[in-house]
């Protein structure tokens, strides 16, 4: 967005005096019309010229009301428009219709459309492949069930089949089991069990009974039915052999909270077409996983809750992109805290900052450190403050990647505690020990705080609450913030920035856009404004348009190749005689404020004819293949534009 031209002193100076003077003379003769008149001079204030030189300035997005949706997701396609994914927005209704939305946003013409939505992808995990396609994986199989809303007792019953000579056999939704104490649980689906099959221990040879688990469901409501220890359960309606071979056992059926399940779908999404195009199943179903693109361009997934709403033990697996299936990866196992946040580092290794969202122990799986994927080892990084504040936290590799430091933002207590911290720290990962140090403190204690890259090296950091999901807050019915910041890291301190207009918490993301403003969308707030009612989804979006782009004129880069290679020098045409660096910045997929593909990497330059030769760093690492948005920035750290590049 290009400034208009600054208008004159003398007609900056008179148009405020008018403003004053319309204002003293609403209040005088109108007290009741103060909070208007402060309301009038607040929106004259922000709209100043020199205001927006300073701050930045919000600005409302027209979204037509058949395509407002409840963003959970979303990511900058390499054609410049925005994915918006809600699948079932979190909302049982639409999940039990099977009414699944995914939105497409073109910045360029201010126009949405609908994209068809085959599964429900909502609380999927996701990163960017090589090829600019956006993997999707994971997603919704069941929602949760309150205690409150539970008669029946159910829990997973596991169905054992201990021939191995009469093949599998297929238990249709409703098969019914019987204790020993004579109750009757049913099945919640069809499932299919092995047959038994033979394993050498020590070169003696046993039979292990094949199984698979499936949910089953008291007949009888009350408590009754609730089992606390293991038991053995007989299937109704066998005869003869099956009535010995084949068996349900359960530990736990209770009248507990039944968790979300995951789904083991799995999609990429053509930004040529704008369709998911379904891939191979997932190994193991998964609710709110973490997707992390790999050195060599495959996909490493982890943690999730499984299709039963279990928290998955560490089973972690692989995405072959160029076969489009999905791989177990036991030489990988680590447990992690759902949605952990996993940054991709020069050296290959991914650093888990701490940040996660949701789900899981409350000890275990939460310490920050480095994974080396070639041994399975786990360097970790101590030092950080508060370490038991770091669900909804955010973290970011900071600008320049090759600094190797990573910052991490805010957070709270495990679970639905309203405690928050202002803490920041930064890990510099460069060196022989890396720790944790403090950061500057937030203005304000913050989890769900978006974090965006931008061009200029900074970080702008908006939104986010100080209680669990906008909730109650040092005595306030909700919490959310609008102040937002700049985060500098050469004075190592935050300035002060544009107020937002739109609260954002839980399920809302923030992403850099190619012409360098910051579109912010989502949040699913606990309550409404008194404290007392459920909150609503939060539908409209803002954009913020940073300090710079209210500096002048901008670079621009006017021709150049569409891909590059590492370690190669180009030349891209500009006429700009003032660059001083240039930037390939990684489009954003966020969710949950995880967002483990931004990263902004800093390119060598050197004045050619007509333009720069800008030299592409070698490691793989460092610069993992796919799309990038290639910034020219100036001497006023003013960028350019992007163009975007495909790194081979």
């Amino acid at each position: 967005m290009i400034p208009r031209p600054r208008p004159s002193l003398a007609r900056r100076l008179g148009s405020g005096l008018v403003a004053l003077v319309v204002l003293t003379v609403v209040v005088v003769v109108n007290r009741p019309m103060v909070a208007f008149g402060a309301d009038a001079y607040h929106t004259f204030a922000i709209n100043r010229q020199s205001y927006k030189e300073q701050y930045g300035h919000w600005a409302r997005l027209p979204v037509p009301a058949g395509f407002q949706v409840n963003a959970i997701h979303a990511a900058l396609l390499n054609t410049g428009k925005v994915l918006i994914i809600a699948g079932s927005g979190n909302n049982r209704e639409n999940f039990e219709a099977g009414t699944f939305r995914t939105i497409l946003y073109d910045p360029a013409g201010d126009v949405f459309f609908e994209v068809p939505t085959p599964t429900d992808v909502f609380c999927a995990g996701h990163t960017f492949l090589p090829n600019g396609n956006l993997l999707i994986a994971g997603g919704t199989k069941s929602y949760e069930v309150l205690e409150g809303d539970i008669t029946n007792a159910a829990g997973v019953m596991k169905i054992k089949n201990e021939s191995a000579t009469s093949g599998s056999r297929t238990f249709v939704k409703g098969t019914r089991l019987e204790s020993p104490t004579g109750f009757v649980y049913e099945t919640r689906a069809d499932v299919t069990v092995p047959p038994a099959y033979q394993m050498n221990h020590d070169g003696l040879m046993m039979q292990h009974a094949g199984e698979a688990e499936v949910w089953v469901d008291a007949m009888l409501p009350g408590n009754a039915a609730i089992v606390d220890q293991p038991a053995q359960y007989a299937i109704q309606g066998l005869t003869g052999a099956d009535k010995n071979n084949l068996y349900g056992v359960s530990d736990k059926i209770t009248r507990e909270k039944q968790e979300y399940g995951g789904d083991n779908t799995s999609y990429e999404f053509d930004p040529v077409t704008e369709r998911y195009v379904r891939t191979a199943d997932m190994v193991r179903s998964r609710w709110y996983p973490t997707l992390a693109e790999l050195p060599d361009g495959d996909v490493l997934a982890v943690s999730g809750l499984d299709h039963f709403g279990r928290i998955l033990p560490g089973d972690n697996e692989k995405y072959l992109r160029d076969e489009k299936k999905w791989v177990a990866a036991p030489e990988l196992q680590r447990y992690f805290p759902t949605y952990p946040a996993l940054h991709l580092m020069a050296d290959d290794r991914l650093f888990y900052s701490g940040s996660n969202s949701g789900y899981g122990s409350d000890t275990e799986g939460r310490t920050p450190g480095l994974w080396n994927l070639k041994d399975n080892t786990f360097e970790v990084v101590p030092g950080l403050a508060q370490p038991r504040m770091t669900e909804t936290s955010s973290s970011v590799l900071l600008a320049p990647a090759q600094d190797q430091k990573v910052m991490l933002f805010g957070g709270g207590e495990v679970g639905e505690s309203p405690i928050s911290t202002t803490r920041t720290a930064i890990a510099d990962l460069d060196t022989s020990n890396p720790i944790y140090q403090p950061g500057p403190d937030l203005p304000q204690p913050a989890r769900y705080l978006s974090t965006v890259l931008l061009p200029d090296d900074t970080v702008f950091t908006t939104g986010g609450s100080s209680g669990y999901r906008g909730g109650p807050y040092m005595g306030k019915p909700r919490s959310d913030l609008f102040n937002s910041q700049i985060y500098q890291p050469s004075t190592n301190a935050f300035v002060t920035a544009a107020e937002s207009t739109v609260g954002r918490n839980y399920h809302s993301e923030a992403i850099l856009l190619p012409d360098g403003r910051v579109i912010t969308l989502g949040s699913d707030s606990l309550y409404d404004e008194t404290g007392r009612n459920p909150g609503s989804f939060e539908k409209r979006i803002e954009v913020y348009s940073p300090p710079y782009l209210f500096q002048g004129t901008r670079p621009v880069i006017t021709g150049g190749p569409d891909t590059v290679s590492r370690g190669a020098t180009v030349k891209f045409l500009s006429p700009s005689k003032n660059v001083q660096r240039a930037r390939l910045v990684r489009p954003s997929a966020v969710t949950h404020v995880v967002d483990v593909d931004q990263r902004s990497v800093a390119v060598d330059l050197t004045p050619a004819e007509d333009g720069l030769a800008l030299r592409i760093p070698e490691s793989k690492g460092l610069v993992p293949s796919g799309w990038y948005m290639l910034f020219l920035v100036d001497d006023k750290g003013v960028p350019s534009v992007a163009r975007w590049v495909r790194v081979e």
